[in-house]
């Protein structure tokens, strides 16, 4: 019967799903920055730098006078943030 050849095929095919999904796992352990005796995990560091650099750049905003027509404050202040702490992550450690 048919129902009988599908089982085994099933098996295989999820055999070889579960394979194929997992081959890119490794054992490597996350980025570990040593900062006054503990380790911290590097997007940690990476958030705090973002946050760093977007108040810096709203400082820099309310200075020249731009900060007041920004339509949507929190959002670009928020890609400011996202930005910088990819551009750290991806120069610092290279992810």
């Amino acid at each position: 019967p048919p129902s009988e050849i599908r089982a085994p095929a099933r098996a295989v095919a999820g055999v070889a799903l579960s394979a194929a999904a997992s081959g890119g796992c490794t054992q490597a352990a996350a980025p570990a920055v040593p900062l006054l005796g503990a380790y911290f995990p590097s997007w940690l560091l990476c958030a705090a730098a973002g946050v760093l650099v977007a108040i810096l750049v709203r400082v820099v905003f309310v200075r020249i006078g731009l900060d007041d027509v920004l339509p949507a404050r929190l959002a670009v202040y928020l890609a400011v943030a996202v930005a910088a702490g990819l551009l750290v992550s991806a120069l610092a450690f290279g992810r």
